[in-house]
């Protein structure tokens, strides 16, 4: 007889909940990471601005960037003689009037060269001097030979003088001539000779003088990156080491894009804002239109930068003066082209 086996009837399958157990945990990795994630995200609660963004006054504008420069334009001053600075008379942010000096470079070579030329002078001098005694004693000479001659000359009876004699009493007369017109050509030459020594003295001054640099109008030092020691070079240099302009009035030039130039009119109002605090904003009156459309130089700040952007360049006038603003600060600038819109829509208008 055979023997059957039976399951208890408690026994449960476990194949079923092996099915859940997976997907369940998943779920539960997946809500603990969500949860830890969440909570160590900083909080952020929507705030306003620090500082006020840039706003445009005008319904219809043109938006540019300016570049604040001094009213004469900044002016790279340099050396007209390479040397070593000796004194620097001046510091950054100082006034200045016209023809003050502002740095001296070491003249001590061109003031050897002044002593000798001037030595030379004193002997080119004394040489004018033996010159001129050599024409009287020239001309004296000539004086007394032509008084013999005369004497030779008016004597009533020929045979009491020779021919011998006649004769040679007119070659020193001749003779004579020629000293006295070789005495004052050697006095020309000393005087020539004394005039090109002035000359030179004359040359040797004037670099004396171009080894300080004076200041060619009423301005403003805006940079001085030189120091006594260093030394200076002559011409345009990459960086300029002493800067100068006019700062009362300032004024602001304006890149406007080449598209947007056909909308700027003289008449037309603008306004400048700070950078970083909108609030300080300024009134500008216009100047003048650079004639000549430029490359954008602005993106980099490097002076030969190139790129297809091309920019009419306005000058505006800074109208406040209380404003904290420095020449080669940036602004942000709006033009008003609110009439220039109207007139066009009525034109187009019109049948």
């Amino acid at each position: 007889m055979m023997e059957r086996s039976f399951a208890p009837r408690n026994s449960i399958d476990p194949g079923p909940m092996k099915n859940f157990i997976l997907p369940i945990s998943a779920v539960v990795v997946l809500t603990l990471a969500t949860v830890s994630i969440v909570r160590t995200q900083p909080s952020r609660t929507l705030s306003e601005p620090p500082i006020a963004p840039p706003r445009a006054t005008f319904a219809e504008r043109v938006v540019a960037v300016g570049l604040i420069e001094a009213s004469s334009e900044n002016i790279s001053l340099s050396a007209h003689l390479p040397g070593v600075v000796e004194k620097v008379l001046v510091t950054v942010g100082q006034d200045v009037r016209a023809g003050e000096p502002l740095v001296k470079l070491d003249t001590r070579a061109l003031a050897a060269q002044l002593a000798e030329r001037r030595s030379d002078l004193v002997t080119r001098q004394a040489g004018v001097t033996t010159a001129n005694a050599n024409a009287r004693t020239a001309r004296a000479t000539l004086a007394d030979v032509q008084r013999n001659l005369r004497i030779a000359e008016a004597v009533a009876d020929p045979r009491s003088i020779s021919v011998e004699e006649l004769s040679r009493r007119r070659s020193a007369v001749e003779i004579a001539e020629a000293n006295v017109f070789a005495a004052d050509a050697q006095i020309a030459a000393a005087q020539a000779g004394v005039a090109a020594a002035e000359a030179a003295i004359g040359a040797v001054e004037t670099e004396l003088a171009r080894s300080t640099i004076l200041a060619p109008i009423d301005g403003r030092i805006l940079q001085l990156r030189i120091r006594p020691g260093e030394f200076a070079p002559a011409g345009v240099t990459a960086q300029a080491w002493l800067m100068l302009g006019a700062v009362d009035p300032l004024h602001v030039r304006v890149d406007v894009d080449e598209h947007e130039a056909w909308r700027v009119k003289p008449s037309a109002g603008a306004v400048a804002q700070v950078r970083g605090n909108a609030n300080l904003s300024t009134p500008l009156r216009f100047v003048r239109f650079e004639p000549y459309v430029v490359p954008k130089t602005s993106l980099t700040g490097a002076s030969n930068e190139r790129v297809d952007t091309r920019v009419m360049q306005a000058i505006y006038r800074i109208e406040r003066v209380d404003l904290p603003l420095f020449v080669g600060q940036q602004m942000d600038v709006f033009i008003d082209a609110g009439g220039l819109q109207t007139a066009m829509h009525n034109q187009q208008g019109q049948p």
